[in-house]
């Protein structure tokens, strides 16, 4: 059950009711605070929809932050939202594999994307390795996209966790498919 509660639209002022445009429990909730909403919203429409780094190594990016991390909320929105940029039932199957330590048919990029994102997740950092690695394919735009990427879903999850959003019903379904280590 969530810490704070979640607003419907005739419970915020008019000016921020399109922060709820996106009807989902993350929004409803952070627009307790609605300056930091839109802040919010302004950072995670950028990654969605300005960034120029392909769309579907970005969902693997934000969909390995969600496996790590264990979050059903982020890992099941995701895959959802991955199929609309070209995720597949492969990738997250590569995905799944890769964590483990195991070897995927995910291509080079790919896998080193997702190595960066775990050494995010697990070390802070990317290794120097790993971001040269990564650096050979993408520009210092693509590299400044895919970090900042990784970091903002890093918060992402943290806020989900502390909050205790509840994931709604209609992305549970995903975990049938998909079930997150260790989550019930």
């Amino acid at each position: 059950m969530a810490r704070l509660p979640y607003l419907e639209a005739d419970q915020v002022a008019p000016e921020y009711r399109d922060m709820l445009k996106r009807n989902t429990n993350l929004h409803k909730l952070l627009v307790n605070s609605p300056d930091m909403a839109r802040a919010f919203n302004g950072v995670g429409g950028y990654i969605r929809f300005k960034s120029k780094l392909d769309p579907r190594l970005r969902e693997l990016a934000i969909l390995q932050v969600g496996w790590l991390e264990k979050s059903e909320y982020e890992f099941t929105h995701h895959v959802k939202i991955g199929k609309e940029f070209g995720v597949t039932d492969a990738d997250i199957q590569g995905l799944m594999a890769e964590t483990e330590g195991k070897p995927s048919k995910l291509e080079p990029l790919a896998r080193a994307i997702l190595k960066g994102a775990r050494e995010m997740v697990r070390e802070l950092a990317m290794s120097d390795a790993t971001f040269a690695e990564i650096r050979k394919e993408l520009s210092d735009e693509h590299m400044t996209d895919l970090v900042l990427t990784i970091a903002f879903y890093c918060a992402v999850v943290r806020v989900l966790a502390t909050m205790k959003i509840d994931n709604e019903p209609y992305y549970k379904e995903v975990l049938q498919q998909y079930p997150l280590p260790g989550v019930t």
